[in-house]
């Protein structure tokens, strides 16, 4: 099953470096890219494995057809505050990632279950016992978000549980690849460290466009700008890679019995 499914092509410098005319196509026979693409933030080192699984994600979000740019993108909420190193064990502990969601019980499950993980000196948690969604939509971290193993129920049971995009100062590469594949969060870099400056509870919107971002915390007065997300904004704002390229016309929608 697992040599069937794309794979993300290698990753390119962010739109915040110069462009590089090297170009790695998706390893398909149905799928292929025609113009360069970037998947991975400039803050992580390319030196890691090449490839990944792709997992499609459970629904897709709507956004213009046929498009391959970024519309404006808004996202408004609480904000959930966390530091450096924040791995995927804590995220989802390995005995809750033992199914991946294939139907909305299994997707509450996990959801219920996001990063229950965290130590004990974390008081404030991000879903409350019983509940399967969380009143936080933002997610604001410091360096090595989403470090560890490279389970995709990471940015899965966040994007279950309501979390819309996460703003950290580096990402594990592999965490930015599954958010980019599934299309469950979007994996946002900012300029500045952001995670001693905000509060969990405090109210913040981001603000997305294709030439980068502006992270506005409202409890404090005080923005952020954040980084361009380059040619991995449309993938996400589909609702990942398989809805991206049906999308675009890459691969045929599934046909309705």
């Amino acid at each position: 099953m697992a040599s069937s499914l794309p794979t993300l092509p290698r990753a390119l410098p962010s739109s915040s470096s110069k462009p590089s005319s090297t170009f790695v196509p998706f390893r398909s026979p149905f799928l292929k890219i025609t113009s360069s693409t970037s998947f991975i933030p400039s803050s992580i080192s390319l030196s890691s494995r090449r490839t990944s699984s792709i997992i499609p994600r459970a629904t897709a979000s709507s956004s213009s057809e046929g498009s391959d740019s970024l519309a404006k993108t808004t996202f408004h909420g609480l904000c959930f505050v966390l530091k450096d190193n924040i791995d995927t064990d804590q995220i989802i502990p390995a005995d809750k990632a033992c199914i991946f969601p294939s139907n909305q019980q299994e997707r509450d499950e996990i959801a219920s279950n996001a990063l229950s993980g965290l130590p004990d000196f974390h008081k404030t948690r991000f879903v409350e016992p019983g509940e399967i969604k969380s009143k936080y939509s933002v997610i604001i971290a410091g360096e090595n978000f989403g470090c560890g193993s490279s389970r995709e129920h990471a940015p899965v049971c966040l994007g279950a549980a309501g979390a819309k995009a996460v703003v950290a100062q580096t990402y594990a590469r592999i965490f930015f690849r599954n958010s980019v594949a599934t299309g469950e969060v979007f994996p946002l870099e900012s300029e500045v460290r952001v995670c001693d400056e905000c509060t969990t509870g405090d109210t913040v919107t981001i603000e997305l466009r294709d030439s980068g971002g502006l992270l506005t915390n409202h409890t404090t007065g005080k923005q952020y700008k954040l980084k361009a997300i380059g040619d991995a904004g449309p993938v996400i704002d589909a609702g990942g890679i398989f809805a991206y390229a049906r999308k675009m016309g890459m691969i045929p929608s599934p046909s309705v019995a």
